[in-house]
């Protein structure tokens, strides 16, 4: 499986998971509203048929009497119901119809036993098929012959007029109430909710894969970025490697074939193996050095380092160098101490790399000036020169390692591509930066900013 295919799957699965979790989510969330929704609703439904129930309580209790023929105080209290064993012939006004308290008259409907849980009266539009006897359970759910759900609560009713001697049993009531509706309102609300859950859902679960898909593409882009420059570290490495491999062999094949007699041009053939030899370990061990920086694990503790010396003591030391160069080789370091905290011998080497490079890419009596200041608690190590510059699309590449951008002109100073991607390495570990402006045919500028140690 090539790198492209890898990746693309790691995508993919990525974005599944993704639309997995989110999916969990958003129906869970989605169960939970449709849930406190529903029983919200329910909960309002109830209360209201309480308060009905109660309203008509109140209101029915002082007029109903302990004994007696029914048939007129039940057509004076319910003119809107029907009585048990006569015609439903009944129109009331609408004064009337108000009287009991119940307006929507094709929502709800109540029906009046006595209490022997014998049905007296009626409302016209009750199911058919409820049962003639009583059944006490105060809340009942049910279905017609029809299908439609029915909601009904029973309370008891006593007549104002009960007489003191008597007790006050269950069979002491004057009768009881019941106060139904039809749930067919209210399962069309909760079908009309399923069906807004279940489309906002299914377009939800789309979006989110889209947004999966899309997010993940986000997220593999820096991982498959880091890994095309693994692999051209690794190509560059190796390339890099086998050059001197390459000649320490042939050298070495060469030696064997000069005979012993030939002292002169075995110490050459000696000197080149030496050469290639210390180039393989300056290349070794700094890689090790970047592998070391990038992965923070320096056992030493940061220190003040005093800039000022290691500016002077660096300009001391490139001072043949760049007079051999016919290089002016200049620094600007103030009269106070300035210092930061780090480890020295890293922050001189890559102050180092930056003025062997500005001395190096210099033609003859140009200028490299190493400046020193402070502005706003932060030290700047300013290196300038007068070179051949830098183009401005190399300028993000120059600290890429092994990335040259002449590659015959710095093979040719021995050069292996990895000073300036150290310079960052130590830059970054000591919570700092470094910047370049240059142009083509007119210097470099090379600035490093490190916070100042304030004691």
């Amino acid at each position: 499986m090539n790198s492209y295919q890898l990746f693309r799957h790691s995508r993919i699965r990525l974005a599944l998971w993704y639309t997995l979790v989110m999916g969990g989510i958003l129906g869970v969330s989605g169960f939970g509203v449709y849930r406190s929704l529903i029983q919200s609703n329910w909960t309002a439904m109830e209360r209201e048929m309480e308060s009905i129930a109660g309203t008509l309580h109140d209101s029915l209790e002082p007029m109903l009497p302990q004994s007696g023929d029914l048939t007129g105080i039940l057509r004076q209290i319910f003119p809107d119901l029907c009585l048990q064993g006569q015609p439903c012939n009944h129109n009331p006004t609408l004064i009337q119809r108000h009287t009991i308290g119940i307006s929507d008259r094709s929502t709800y409907y109540i029906r009046v036993f006595n209490h022997r849980g014998q049905l007296l009266a009626f409302s016209p539009n009750h199911p058919l098929s409820l049962p003639q006897t009583l059944d006490p359970t105060p809340w009942q759910t049910f279905r017609s012959a029809r299908g439609t759900r029915y909601h009904q609560f029973t309370t008891i009713l006593h007549s104002g007029q009960v007489n003191p001697q008597q007790s006050m049993e269950l069979d002491a009531s004057w009768g009881y109430i019941q106060i139904g509706r039809t749930l067919a309102t209210f399962d069309a609300d909760v079908n009309r909710m399923r069906w807004i859950l279940v489309l906002g859902f299914t377009l939800a679960l789309m979006l989110v894969t889209v947004a999966g898909w899309w997010l993940s593409g986000l997220a593999m882009q820096p991982i498959y970025q880091s890994y095309r420059q693994q692999q051209q570290f690794t190509a560059n490495a190796a390339h890099e490697l086998r050059s001197p491999l390459a000649t320490l062999l042939a050298t070495i094949e060469a030696i064997l074939r000069v005979p012993p007699s030939n002292s002169q041009q075995m110490q050459t053939m000696l000197q080149t193996l030496e050469r290639q030899g210390r180039r393989l370990s300056h290349l070794i061990a700094d890689l090790l050095f970047l592998s070391t920086l990038e992965h923070q694990s320096s056992s030493q503790a940061f220190e003040p380092c005093c800039l000022n010396d290691l500016i002077h003591d660096l300009t001391e030391e490139y001072a043949e160098f760049a007079t051999l160069a016919d290089i002016n080789l200049m620094q600007e370091v103030p009269a106070e101490d300035i210092y930061v905290l780090g480890h020295e011998s890293q922050l001189y080497r890559l102050v180092s790399n930056l003025i062997a490079n500005g001395i190096q890419y210099t033609p003859k009596t140009g200028e490299v000036i190493v400046s020193l200041m402070v502005r706003d608690r932060t030290a700047w190590i300013i290196v300038q020169d007068t070179g051949i510059g830098i183009a401005p699309a190399e300028h993000t590449r120059i600290f890429e390692r092994f990335y040259r951008v002449d590659d015959d002109r710095s093979r040719q100073t021995g050069g292996t591509g990895l000073g300036l991607a150290m310079a960052q390495a130590i830059a970054y570990h000591h919570h700092g930066s470094i910047t370049v402006k240059s142009e083509l045919g007119q210097g470099s500028l090379f600035s490093l900013k490190l916070p100042c140690f304030i004691e």
